[in-house]
């Protein structure tokens, strides 16, 4: 008797435990946690981890906790459905991610057929939301068609009268951007000098530089990542050329500087307006410098894609799908970012892309 009692009492302390495990909400960030843009990664790491730590300081989402997993798709298509499949096993109900076009693009399929509602905070190819697979699929960022409208339009008029070369890495980000911007420049009267491929993850861009310096190219255009725009700065400087490199989003991290050093100064890239200067973010930005992270580039693009997420799902009172997406389509959100909602397409409503420079070491309004 004694022995039945106590494997009852087991038997509900068991219980317990699941039924305190069911009251938790598994959401997800992903994105390139290693190899050559783990920097991206970082950022968007430190503003998931501090977003799902402040909803869940406020109480959660209706009274359940989230917990964050982190998949590392490292701007591999591939490995992007790896960890969507991953995370479908471990029962996510939302993913903030992926940060590579390349990736959200293959990865949205599997998160759409799963039912779990995706909002990037950082892939800008038009063809994420273009062609999206299904009606959960959002993003908080921009579009390359509207950065490149930024970019396009500036080099035909500001630098009209000197020699362009528009490259591009060959991914779905770096190539989208740079034939954005290309179409945009050309339809205003603007013809680049060269246009060409390079490949990624290379360390040694000498043969690109010196096709440059011989085509006098004076503006270069870069759809890319900054690794390797930062490698054909310095080693443009290197060759004695004062080539202005231009480039986009991709371009905003530390990293960039600790690259190019000094010869990266006068770099230009598009970028929305800095959501660090927005009021609404201020608490956010204070408590993320305090624990010694990150608060650049994508960091608040990430804790607002979750921001997004918890109110649309504390308005439905529920994380069922349909039920988000219905409140996601129909509502405005107050986040970091500012007030923000989403179109018939899943793309969002904030401004569109500023002009930045690079000098002494960082990135600010130019």
């Amino acid at each position: 008797m004694k022995k039945y009692l106590l494997a009852s009492v087991a038997g509900v302390a068991a219980m317990a435990m699941s039924g305190a495990a069911m009251a938790e909400i598994v959401i997800a960030t992903a994105g390139p946690m290693t190899g050559q843009y783990a920097s991206f990664g970082a950022q968007m790491k430190a503003g998931a981890e501090q977003a799902v730590a402040d909803i869940n300081a406020a109480g959660g989402v209706n009274g359940e906790m989230l917990v964050l997993e982190v998949g590392d798709d490292a701007c591999d298509p591939k490995q992007a459905v790896a960890v969507a499949n991953q995370m479908v096993g471990k029962n996510v109900a939302f993913m903030a991610g992926h940060f590579c076009s390349g990736s959200s693009i293959p990865a949205s399929q599997v998160y759409a057929e799963e039912g779990i509602v995706q909002i990037t905070p950082a892939s800008t190819n038009p063809k994420y939301t273009d062609e999206r697979p299904g009606p959960g699929t959002y993003r908080v960022c921009g579009r390359d068609d509207q950065q490149g409208k930024v970019a396009g339009t500036t080099l035909a008029t500001e630098f009209g009268d000197q020699n362009i070369a528009v490259i591009h890495d060959k991914t779905a980000y770096g190539k989208g951007l740079a034939d954005a911007t290309k179409a945009v420049m050309n339809a205003a009267g603007k013809q680049e000098a060269l246009y060409e491929a390079y490949t990624a993850g290379e360390k040694d861009y000498t043969a690109l530089v010196s096709k440059l310096k011989s085509e006098k190219v004076d503006v270069l255009y870069v759809g890319g990542y900054h690794t390797e725009a930062g490698l054909m700065k310095r080693q443009m400087v290197d060759q004695g050329m004062d080539t202005i490199l231009v480039s986009g989003d991709a371009l905003v991290t530390d990293e960039y500087w600790s690259i190019t050093g000094p010869a990266g100064a006068g770099t230009l890239m598009t970028f929305p307006p800095d959501p660090r200067n927005n009021a609404e973010a201020a608490a956010v930005v204070a408590a993320l410098e305090a624990a010694g992270k990150t608060t650049e580039g994508y960091a608040l693009y990430t804790y607002a894609a979750i921001q997004t997420w918890a109110k649309a799902a504390s308005a439905a009172g529920s994380t069922d799908y349909d039920e988000v997406v219905d409140a996601l389509n129909n509502g405005k959100f107050d986040t970091v970012l500012g007030e923000l909602s989403f179109d018939e397409k899943g793309d969002v409503s904030l401004p569109g892309y500023v002009w930045y420079e690079w000098k002494d070491g960082s990135y600010g309004y130019r």
